[in-house]
């Protein structure tokens, strides 16, 4: 297991060099470290989860033009390249596909503790310090504004309308962050989720605040 594991670490920090810096490697080591904290506490297949940790970026759809198989495609060829077995790659290429936040807005016909534990450990990365540095990483290499007050909220967005958005970073922690502590799966994750929860709502605050002038 550790060799497999070895040599997917050396693949993906290759393949994720010039990443953009919120979904990088670092963003998948602590997704990965994420994963082992809750597999302290959680029953299930420590290979597939930790294998999912690490390739569940390879290939971001959002990177790719929306192409949604070839995160999993790319992965299944990596692990087959190294013989892991089939079975192990296929759990492995469905979870990748059905785990993200736009996933669950349409049809997930794929569930698994294994899933349930990558998924938190992924959407832990997304909110607190963390979360909110990378919502706005991402939306400065999109060239996003920052905070428009004129353009609203949209809390009822299907799969095809949250892929196509241009909204402000602002509107995302309404649109998806604030959101996630409220999905996560296991116990463990529950717990970290509450405190970096309360950290964004700090954050939002104090940034309306010093926009308005207030502080």
């Amino acid at each position: 297991m550790q060799e497999i594991i070895d040599k997917t670490v050396i693949f993906v920090q290759e393949t994720l060099k010039d990443a953009e810096a919120g979904h990088d490697w670092w963003h998948i080591q602590r997704v990965w470290n994420n994963t082992k904290l809750i597999l302290e506490t959680e029953q299930a297949d420590r290979l597939v989860c930790e294998l999912t940790a690490l390739l569940h970026d390879i290939a971001d759809s959002k990177f790719n033009n929306g192409d949604e198989q070839i995160g999993p495609r790319i992965a299944g060829e990596f692990l087959a390249s190294i013989a892991v077995a089939p079975e192990i790659i296929e759990h492995v290429q469905k979870i990748i596909l059905n785990m993200s936040f736009k996933a669950s807005l349409g049809t997930v016909d794929f569930h698994s503790k294994e899933l349930e534990v990558v998924q938190d450990a992924d959407r832990l990365d997304a909110i607190g310090a963390i979360g909110i540095t990378r919502a706005f990483t991402y939306g400065g290499f999109k060239n996003r504004e920052i905070y428009n007050p004129h353009i609203p909220i949209q809390l009822e967005m299907d799969k095809e309308s949250y892929k196509n958005t241009t909204a402000p970073t602002i509107n995302h922690f309404y649109e998806k962050l604030l959101l996630l502590k409220d999905k996560m799966n296991t116990a463990t994750a529950k717990k970290i989720a509450q405190e970096r929860h309360q950290y964004m709502e700090s954050f939002l605050q104090q940034f309306y605040d010093e926009w308005n002038g207030l502080k």
